[in-house]
């Protein structure tokens, strides 16, 4: 074990995931502590940040009970966006953090939007800004709870929080920065004039500093203390996980695709430049090193498979083995898995729902689950092609979490007619890319997580995702066709 070691913390959608690796990319402990999602109304996605420090407190003292804490060098910090927290003038959260899951805020998305103009928009921030986002989600607050809006003097993202938890400072990186909806992407500073038209004459609330994901602010000395690290140990700002996620798969060069599947699958193409959609089927992200990211989320992947895995009473990858055994195809069931609702993918609609198409007395368990995983794989498709339409060419696609563990893989290959190299590193990439970034490693020569093999394209099989696409497609487009006459039936 290398006498210099580094730390990695992802504060994820459901659990904090946390390594220790060492200079050249090796993850020598892991450690994860979950935490619960609240529900309390249609829409609604809720946490504690009480649970959140509970997490970062028993992570950190889990890797050191495996690691020596005298090695420590550095912590990277990497999270979930865009999740809302609220902070007054002491740092201490309002209310509960709101989720990127929570969509109670669509009509206050819209309506920036439309003040704005959605392509004005694009153009400035990258972002196709909507209800997830975290002014839109502020100005529901505003509406709702005008105590807690009034009590709030800060707003911030939940890897911005974790900072300020290890450090004492919240603060920000350009990354993070794009899910407030007001990033500037070609000055890389917040632009007052988006900031104005989000507030107006309601409550205002101040915007976190952005800095380098490099840089670094020691850890609190009361903290470091009573957990026994080191004195100073310095806490790296970091990136979002899709960024911290593409660095440690290797994803680096324009036209590479790195997809981290965890409660969402975030899609993520590499770019020389910042490449603008006029279609806005991608967003805009910079990277912690040099380049852009292409960004698609399917939003609620991870989180159907294990909806599905709770209904069959099986676990997550007890989902994957049945549909692993399950007949191509489904035997003719479909199953568009837009479960969030709504999807940010390459189709960025959020009218679209949960659909299962096909469906007889004579399907059993393993169709639906067979029929779900081919839809998610389906998806994926669609944003890949899309990416490489942008990028101008095809580098790797590398994948990690449940979708790294066979025979994903060798779907994807066959339903992309590209070659997948699946990761072994599972769910904790954006951990090691954070570890990465804390170490002075975020360039084209940094270490790649473990790789557990590459899957090429067969002609049966290219032929037979061919097939299924059709199909998948047909069903997304008569949905969409079905949403829009609901909404103007609506509207009457």
């Amino acid at each position: 074990m290398t006498d210099a070691l580094v730390v990695g913390l992802d504060l994820g959608t459901s659990r904090l995931k946390g390594v220790v690796a060492d200079r050249s990319g090796g993850v020598v402990a892991a450690a994860a502590e979950p935490y619960p999602t609240a529900r309390p109304a249609p829409g609604a996605a809720e946490q504690d940040p009480a649970h959140w420090e509970r997490a970062v407190r028993v992570v950190l003292e889990r890797l050191a009970s495996a690691t020596p804490a005298s090695s420590w060098t550095a912590i990277g910090l990497s999270g979930m966006i865009p999740t809302l927290v609220t902070l007054d003038a002491r740092g201490r959260p309002t209310g509960a953090a709101i989720t990127w899951e929570d969509a109670r805020a669509l009509r206050e998305g819209d309506a920036f939007r439309e003040r704005v103009g959605g392509d004005d928009l694009y153009r400035r921030t990258g972002q196709w800004v909507d209800g997830r986002y975290l002014l839109p989600m502020f100005a529901r607050i505003r509406r709702e709870d005008p105590g807690r809006a009034g009590a709030t003097a800060t707003i911030a993202g939940a890897k911005d929080h974790l900072h300020a938890l290890l450090t004492g400072t919240a603060a920000t990186d350009p990354s993070t920065a794009t899910g407030f909806g007001c990033f500037d992407l070609a000055a890389g500073r917040w632009d007052e004039a988006l900031v104005e038209s989000a507030f107006g004459d309601g409550p205002r609330a101040g915007l976190p500093a952005i800095d380098s994901p490099a840089a670094a602010t020691p850890m609190r000395d009361d903290l470091a203390k009573e957990l026994g690290l080191p004195a100073g140990i310095p806490v790296s700002l970091g990136a979002a996980d899709s960024v911290c996620g593409a660095l440690a798969l290797g994803a680096r060069r324009a036209g590479d695709v790195a997809i981290v599947a965890g409660t969402s699958s975030v899609i993520l193409g590499i770019a020389a430049e910042p490449r603008l959609d006029p279609a806005h089927r991608y967003l805009v992200t910079p990277l912690a090193h040099a380049g852009w990211g292409l960004e698609m989320d399917l939003v609620s992947t991870g989180s159907a498979i294990a909806w599905l895995a709770a209904l069959m009473g099986v676990d997550e990858a007890g989902v994957v083995a049945t549909a692993a055994r399950a007949e191509p195809g489904a035997r003719g069931v479909s199953f568009l898995p837009f479960l969030g609702p709504g999807e940010q993918g390459a189709l960025w609609d959020p009218s679209l729902r949960g659909t299962l198409a096909g469906l007889t007395l004579s399907h059993e368990p393993g169709d639906v689950a067979r029929a779900l995983l081919e839809g998610v794989v389906l998806e994926t498709r669609r944003c890949v092609a899309v990416l490489a339409e942008a990028s101008g060419s095809l580098g790797d696609v590398v994948v990690a979490g449940w979708m790294g563990t066979d025979p994903v893989p060798q779907w994807l290959a066959d339903a992309t007619g590209r070659s997948v190299r699946a990761s072994a590193e599972g769910g904790g990439a954006s951990a090691l890319g954070a570890a990465l970034v804390a170490a002075g490693a975020a360039a084209e020569e940094a270490p790649v997580a473990v790789e557990a093999g590459t899957r090429h394209p067969t002609g049966k099989g290219v032929e037979r995702w061919g097939e299924l696409w059709g199909r998948h497609a047909r069903l997304v487009e008569a949905v969409r066709e079905a949403g829009g006459a609901d909404r103007e039936e609506s509207a009457r």
